[in-house]
């Protein structure tokens, strides 16, 4: 749902074949989209993504799954912690590790991981876990770049700011005024509105294509202007 849906549909438009995977399959169910193909997928579960990579061999990999925690340090319990990493990180370390090896025997590839501005651009007040999985992310990304420039592998990192996605519909319907709270996300945009999922999509497209094939290592803004 959200970015992802809007990643694979953005993909498949511009004549890709697209695998798109989520542990919810039902809503994959849901996406009913010409040239994407659907498959259920734990990233939390090596032995799944294993299985995937033994019999798909994609010159782009999307990494996107993910989960926003609320609260600070001192809200944050060490389950809270290390779910944000299994999710948030590791598993796109365990998904770049198991098919990187088939991007390099076709001659290269385009990773692209989505991370955020919180915690690689600016400090968000209530996002002390999510912002630092997202800064790892950043990291991780930098790291395979370098690593495999030669192998004419690619990795990239889009940083979003805020995005209008089921996700944030969620994190808006648990205040106690979610339409006080909407304008107040609205509020902070200095485009006076929220970005949408296809807007993010578009540059993971162009992150994936051969129109940024002298792009590799960059974390890259894509939030309207919040952080200037």
């Amino acid at each position: 749902q959200g970015i992802g849906r809007a990643v694979a549909t953005a993909f498949a438009r511009e004549g890709a074949r697209v695998l798109a995977t989520d542990v919810n399959e039902e809503k994959l169910r849901e996406v009913g989209v010409s040239g994407i193909e659907v498959q259920g997928l734990d990233v939390l579960e090596d032995r799944a993504i294993e299985g995937l990579a033994a019999s798909a061999r994609p010159t782009i990999l999307v990494n996107c799954a993910g989960f926003v925690h609320g609260g600070t340090v001192l809200d944050c319990k060490d389950e809270d912690w290390e779910f944000g990493f299994k999710l948030n990180v590791r598993s796109q370390y365990r998904m770049i590790r198991a098919f990187l090896p088939g991007m390099i025997e076709q001659g290269g590839g385009s990773i692209v991981n989505i991370s955020s501005v919180a915690g690689p651009v600016t400090g968000v007040a209530n996002r002390f876990v999510y912002s630092a999985t997202k800064a790892a992310i950043v990291g991780l990304t930098k790291s395979v770049a370098r690593d495999f420039i030669a192998q004419r592998i690619r990795c990239n990192a889009v940083c979003p700011g805020t995005v209008d996605t089921p996700s944030l519909d969620t994190r808006i319907r648990a205040f106690a005024d979610p339409v006080q709270a909407r304008k107040d996300f609205v509020a902070r945009q200095p485009m006076g509105r929220l970005g949408t999922a296809e807007e993010v999509a578009e540059l993971c497209v162009y992150l994936g294509s051969d129109e940024s094939v002298f792009m590799t290592g960059q974390a890259v803004i894509i939030d309207g202007g919040w952080t200037l």
